[in-house]
């Protein structure tokens, strides 16, 4: 067996081999029957690619024997022999660089693992690196003792799957092709050693958890708890915004005379009230020439009910009365709303719309922007700080007091010494994250009565879900087991999805998520 260097940038070289060398042994055994034969039909050069050497292309000359089997009964007749940890059938690569070909697609996929291969001399293209992947029989079946489950998306908003962690060793162990009740219980129905399921409160992982191992512990996990809770709170807060800040002393606004209000409800420069002044003024002018009316709405193409009107008229601001802007609309109900969040600081018209929308208001969001231009743009804003958002003051109600700049306390203290509600909620805060972090799970039922007697509607549902899967929430305040490693593994599939730009089958992710280190 001999070798033969060439550059790094021949491909395809044409190999002269100083010579050629086969293996020592006298038999070989028969692929398809497994018996061993000695006679031998004739032989054949192989020319395997191997790793570079050097930065030269190296190639192995080898001269394989074919051997005639012997097993009347094979379908077989001959037969090539292999040289172990070297060729394999069909094979025009070692198996060292095979190996280390898997490793780098595993390891980047397919087009950076080609980029990757091309810069240690071997070229190869991005799908053979991806059908080596394929090609890789699937890791041993391993039983976890802890498994934790969780989903992952394939097409957001579209496919999900399922992955399964073993959480003692933080291996994944599975990929599902769905989150459904059903694959999940067969794939636990399958491993009865399993004892713990660390799972998040989604009803299909709980059905599928109970009917697949009734045997096992469920846990709720942690961070999920805390997630939803969040959620709830900020909820809580937004209903209760008004608190954040006391509510402004009405800004003087200078007196109009009454006369001019009456006398003129549009201003100078209105466009639709100087084009009824000229109109005004053209028609007495013609009148006072001694025009007739009908000569009059000939001349200007108006209607001679149009001319009656102008001339009946001493004032063109007596023609204002009954136009479109003072008729009764869908929005005067809502507009003291506004008005009152304008003065609070939500200058937002699409924020202010969305407010009225969830209070009834069944228009669209036009003439909430129309009337935020012409009524509320140019009306000065309350002097004083800004008031915190509904999600700063949820933040810090959500953090640990130690952990909570002074500023933050300082706002904190005067928001929950404003509202009543507020400081139940966050005294409420305060006692699940002391059964979270402590362990307390026994608390837990105590909690619920607790949260459920409040008078914050969004606390109140948080809770009374707890109850539908309390047995699981209550083990996963009481064990430290929970699935921060299993979200770990999901955000490492979406990694691995975007290195696969959109190839990331069912199939072959799996792969790369068992097989990888």
């Amino acid at each position: 067996m001999g070798r033969s260097s060439r550059p790094q940038g021949s491909l395809s070289p044409t190999l002269t081999p100083p010579g050629s060398y086969g293996t020592a042994l006298r038999q070989a055994a028969c692929p398809g029957c497994g018996c061993w034969s000695g006679r031998v039909h004739g032989s054949y050069l192989r020319f395997p690619r191997d790793l570079p050497t050097a930065g030269k292309l190296v190639v192995v000359s080898l001269r394989v024997r074919r051997f005639v089997c012997l097993e009347g009964s094979c379908p077989r007749k001959t037969f090539a022999e292999q040289v172990p940890g070297l060729t394999r059938r069909f094979g025009r690569r070692t198996e060292r660089l095979r190996s280390t070909l898997v490793s780098v697609a595993l390891a980047l996929a397919g087009r950076a693992g080609a980029r990757m291969a091309d810069a240690f001399g071997v070229r190869v293209s991005r799908n053979t690196l991806l059908r080596l992947i394929t090609s890789l029989p699937d890791p041993p079946a391993a039983t976890p003792r802890v498994v934790g489950v969780d989903e992952y998306a394939q097409h957001k908003g579209r496919i999900y799957g399922t992955v399964l962690v073993d959480v003692e060793t933080r291996r994944p162990v599975d990929l599902l092709p769905d989150r459904e009740a059903d694959t999940l219980a067969a794939w636990l129905a399958e491993r009865p050693e399993v004892e713990i399921i660390c799972r998040d409160r989604a009803l299909f992982y709980a059905e599928g958890a109970t009917r697949g191992a009734p045997q096992a512990l469920q846990v709720a996990d942690r961070r999920h708890l805390w997630h939803n809770l969040g959620e709830a709170a900020e909820k809580c807060v937004y209903r209760h915004r008004g608190c954040l800040r006391p509510t402004p002393a009405p800004l003087e606004e200078p007196q109009l005379a009454p006369e001019a209000t009456e006398l003129s409800p549009w201003p100078t420069g209105h466009r639709f009230a100087e084009r009824t002044r000229a109109k005004h003024a053209t028609v007495h002018a013609l009148l006072a020439a001694g025009h007739s009316k009908r000569s009059i709405a000939r001349q200007l193409g108006m209607g001679l009910t149009t001319v009656l009107r102008f001339s009946r008229a001493t004032e063109p601001e007596q023609l204002f009365t009954g136009q479109w802007q003072s008729r009764p609309t869908k929005l005067d109900a809502y507009k003291s709303h506004l008005d009152q969040r304008w003065q609070e600081g939500c200058t937002n018209a699409w924020k202010l719309w969305e407010e009225i929308k969830e209070l009834g208001y069944p228009d669209g969001y036009g003439n909430v922007r129309a009337y935020v231009s012409r009524n509320l743009r140019g009306r000065p804003q309350p002097v004083g700080p800004r008031p915190p958002s509904a999600r700063a003051v949820a933040r810090w109600i959500l953090t640990h007091p130690d952990a909570l700049p002074e500023g933050d306390q300082l706002q904190l203290k005067a928001v929950l010494a404003g509202c009543s509600s507020l400081e139940s909620l966050a005294s409420h805060v305060r006692a699940f994250a002391d059964m979270l972090t402590q362990l307390r799970g026994e608390q837990l039922p105590k909690w619920i009565a607790s949260a459920v007697a409040t008078d914050l509607p969004s606390f109140q549902r948080f809770a009374r879900h707890l109850e539908r899967d309390l047995d699981a929430v209550t083990a996963g305040l009481s064990h430290p087991w929970n699935s921060g490693v299993v979200e770990g593994h999901v955000n490492r599939i979406k990694m691995l999805k975007r290195q696969m730009f959109g190839r990331a089958g069912f199939e072959l992710l799996r792969k790369r998520v068992l097989l990888a280190k």
